[in-house]
């Protein structure tokens, strides 16, 4: 692509050389013409003076040959003298680049054609030569003609150099210009050339380019104006980058699942969190129309309605996903722009699983709570009615029923203080005491606590010994209630002349403390419910023993509070195992 100023300069110097051609053939013209004039005015003078003489002195009649050819000498021309009938009386001769017949012959033609008084200038047919005459008159009468022939040499000469001194001058001259119009238009293109890079640049979207400014004129004006608009464009673009992050940021971080349809039914956007809940790919959803990608059928029926009524609308549905069913809120609002154009649609997915799963569970435990306290007092209630009617005289009776009432009197205040402290585990801003925790002294001191019970039912509760002291930070009460609960649930379910043995193992930072035992076991598709408050394995036999079903939930707590893991790995009717891995040192 040519430069602009490769451009502009060729259409000047064209320019110029036009007009320097131009005025050099009209001066030419003009110089050639002015001596053309000069010269036929000094022949006409010569003329006028060489005819006067020769009237003055007689004539043809009269002529002085030795005269004539002085003056032809002076003038460096060959005069001619010849009577009306074109016949030579005089010829200097001088001039001889004509042959005397073909000079005889141009006179005789210039004569025979009779011409008038007035002086003229006539050339001679193939030879560089002019014919000037002029009438010869004799007492008032014309008597013949006399010429003047010189040569064309001082013409032609004259001409040449009247064009070599205009080529050269306007050469001087075409130089000159080109030089200054070189340095002017370098001086006035260079920041239009400048300024027209700057603007490609913004065109491509870098707005930090900026051009030079060292002129206070137009192009000068023109670069600040440019620079500014820079300026301008660069701030403008960093607030909508700026902008643009932020909502973007907004759109994906936000934490609900969100799909843009625009006024056609096309699908524009879906963010991060609509991608994870749903497991899609964004290729799947956008630039296509909603009905074809989105499967549930409330969600496109409740598009529907937007779509019909302009209207906000706010549903809870539930969608299966996967292998499960959760629950969502779905607000859709109509999006219209200015003078109520109609611009499309937004969704958005609350997943409200947890707060349903939250309520259930809140709804069941009011329900187990008031069934679990309802069943002692009924009894205690019962045994009291039934004594004061008087059962209380018998004295057999009376010991049985009062039995009872303690028993079940035990197992409410069980219930209430398990009741306290999940309850106060689960409070925000729960705190352990920490210490230093010898774990195989504390599995020592359960045992002792619970081999009473394990007799009972002819069970083997056992310590498998580790090596070494571990001691771990923690908070030793809490940690000796995890251990009554799992080894007394432990007992619990293992029928009789079963075994429970308690174990630990070092890890280096960690210790997993094992309880295994031989009991009944836990189907697989209930382990995952076991830590729930108020959920059974086997509800009989928990209700028997005085178990509330909150034992695991607390246990569940207490291990998270001190950063560990539980897990859980159970065959129905070989036992099931409890492992609990803490660390020796809490991590921060």
């Amino acid at each position: 692509m040519t430069k602009y100023r490769t451009r502009l300069l060729f259409a000047l110097i064209t320019l110029i050389i036009i007009v320097l051609i131009g005025l050099g053939l009209l001066l030419g013209q003009l110089f050639k013409n002015y001596y053309i004039d000069s010269f036929n005015e000094r022949l006409k003078i010569e003329m006028n003076l060489l005819t006067s003489n020769i009237e003055q002195n007689g004539g043809l009649a009269s002529l002085h040959t030795d005269e004539i050819s002085k003056m032809s000498r002076l003038l460096h021309a060959r005069i001619t003298i010849v009577d009306l009938e074109g016949d030579i009386h005089y010829d200097t001769g001088e001039l001889s680049s004509t042959k005397i017949g073909r000079h005889r012959d141009i006179i005789g033609e210039i004569v025979e054609d009779n011409p008038d008084s007035k002086s003229d200038l006539e050339i001679g047919g193939g030879y560089d030569l002019h014919y000037y005459w002029h009438p010869l008159k004799h007492n008032g009468e014309k008597e013949g003609y006399v010429f003047l022939t010189t040569k064309i040499d001082e013409l032609q000469n004259a001409y040449r150099q009247i064009w070599w001194i205009l080529t050269i001058s306007l050469g001087m001259a075409l130089i000159v210009i080109i030089l200054l119009g070189t340095r002017i238009t370098n001086r006035y293109t260079k920041p239009i050339e400048s300024a027209t890079n700057v603007a490609i640049e913004l065109a491509k979207g870098n707005y930090r380019a900026r051009t030079y400014e060292d002129h206070i004129d137009e192009t000068g004006m023109l670069s600040s104006s440019i620079n500014i608009l820079a300026r301008n464009l660069q701030e403008l673009m960093k607030l909508k980058e700026s902008q643009q992050d932020r909502l973007t940021a907004l759109i994906e971080n936000m934490g609900s699942g969100l799909i843009l349809i625009d006024s056609r039914g096309y699908i524009n956007l879906i963010n991060k969190p609509y991608k994870e809940i749903f497991n899609v790919e964004a290729s799947e959803y956008l630039y296509k129309l909603y009905y074809e990608v989105i499967d549930h059928m409330e969600i496109s029926q409740m598009v529907e309605e937007i779509f019909m009524t302009e209207q906000k609308v706010r549903k809870q549905v539930v969608l299966p996903l996967e292998i499960e069913r959760r629950h969502f809120e779905v607000y859709g609002v109509p999006i219209i722009g200015t003078n109520k154009v109609w611009k499309g649609i937004l969704l958005v997915f609350h997943d409200i699983t947890e707060i349903k799963k939250l309520e259930q569970m809140r709804k069941d435990f009011v329900a187990n709570v008031s069934h679990e306290l309802k069943t002692p007092i009924t009894s205690i209630k019962g045994f009291s009615e039934t004594l004061l009617d008087g059962a209380m005289h018998d004295k057999d009776t009376l010991e049985a029923f009062l039995e009872i009432i303690l028993k079940e009197s035990d197992r409410l205040q069980v219930l209430i203080q398990e009741l306290l402290d999940l309850s106060k585990i689960e409070q925000h801003g729960f705190r352990l005491s920490y210490g230093s925790v010898d774990l195989q002294q504390q599995v020592t001191e359960v045992i002792e606590i619970l081999k009473g019970k394990a007799a009972q039912k002819d069970i083997e509760l056992k310590f498998g010994q580790s090596s070494g002291k571990p001691i771990i930070e923690g908070d030793a009460d809490r940690l000796k209630q995890v251990l009554i609960n799992l080894a007394s649930n432990a007992i619990t379910y293992t029928p009789n002349g079963g075994s429970v043995e308690i174990s630990l193992a070092d890890q280096g930072d960690t210790i997993f403390l094992m309880i295994k035992d031989s009991g009944i076991g836990i189907e697989k598709s209930e382990i995952p419910r076991i830590f729930e408050r108020f959920y059974r394995v086997d509800r009989a036999r928990s209700r028997n023993s005085g178990g509330t079903g909150l034992g695991l939930a607390i246990v569940k707590h207490i291990v998270e509070a001190h950063k560990g893991q539980i897990e859980v790995t159970s065959e129905v009717g070989k036992g099931t195992t409890f492992t609990i891995k803490l660390y020796k040192k809490l991590p921060q």
